[in-house]
């Protein structure tokens, strides 16, 4: 099997050009998102070489406690990430919505690293990087989740209210807004998954095979990364909106947006 080739600086540099190519579109086609594509490439570009940094000292000094920092710091910056793009939302429900994406994520983790890889759940270079997808991605349902349901509420206010003078129950109508918000928030996963193996190798495949793992060995990895990433949001998304949507209603039966 053949080394991995490294990128030199050189090299890496030239794919920078691409973004040139890009900047160029959104100039002609008038999209005037020109400073966020800097300023997220910059973040990008410095976040991930600082990770790099930080987990080739961890891989190269494994300990319990430097992971689970690891661990918890990524989770309280998927939950940080999360409710601050959904600041409308009342504070009982950002606290749910919080410890959703927490247990959720961290039980599908723990279970995936103890329980089908069957290594320590200290193993830092299964822990890290396996933590990293599967919170990354429920962090992204949670969002997409999240966003879905308030703008459906917003849009419909009138309906909802008109409902309510009727005499039918917050739980009714509500309820089809959750269900709608978990339908969308899967489907991302959901298409991905169709297409995976004929139209697209996926990341974490394409990684271990640049590698040097075997084909079959990636695949199987790939296979159970991508039910892991589908439960965590599904699990994340239906926790936190199944019971954060009960703080929206009083004991009275009226709904407080």
């Amino acid at each position: 099997m053949n080394e991995i080739i490294s990128l030199n600086i050189w090299q890496f540099a030239l794919i920078y050009l691409l973004l040139v190519v890009v900047l160029l579109i959104m100039k002609k086609c008038r999209i005037n998102q020109t400073k966020l594509l800097v300023i997220a490439s910059v973040r990008m570009t410095v976040q991930l070489t600082l990770a790099g940094f930080v987990l080739t000292y961890i891989f190269e000094n494994p300990n319990p406690i430097f992971t689970m920092l690891y661990l918890l710091l990524m989770t309280g910056f998927a939950v940080y990430t999360v409710l601050s793009r959904n600041k409308n939302i009342n504070s009982r429900f950002k606290i749910i919505t919080g410890v959703a994406l927490a247990l959720t994520g961290l039980c599908i983790v723990g279970f995936f690293i103890i329980v089908v890889v069957g290594v320590n759940l200290f193993n830092p270079r299964y822990t890290i990087p396996i933590s990293g997808m599967i919170i990354g991605n429920a962090m992204t349902g949670v969002s997409l989740g999240l966003r879905v349901f308030t703008e459906n509420i917003e849009t419909q206010k009138r309906r909802i209210n008109s409902l309510l003078n009727i005499g039918v129950t917050p739980q009714k109508i509500l309820l089809p807004f959750v269900n709608q918000a978990v339908e969308t928030a899967l489907l991302p996963t959901l298409n991905s998954m169709i297409g995976m193996g004929i139209i697209s190798l996926p990341g974490m495949m394409t990684g271990q095979i640049l590698s040097g793992t075997m084909p079959m060995t990636a695949i199987l990895y790939q296979i159970a990364i991508i039910i892991a990433i589908c439960a965590v949001t599904c699990l994340s998304v239906f926790c936190s909106l199944y019971f954060g949507y009960k703080t929206l209603f009083n004991k009275r039966k009226q709904i407080v947006i």
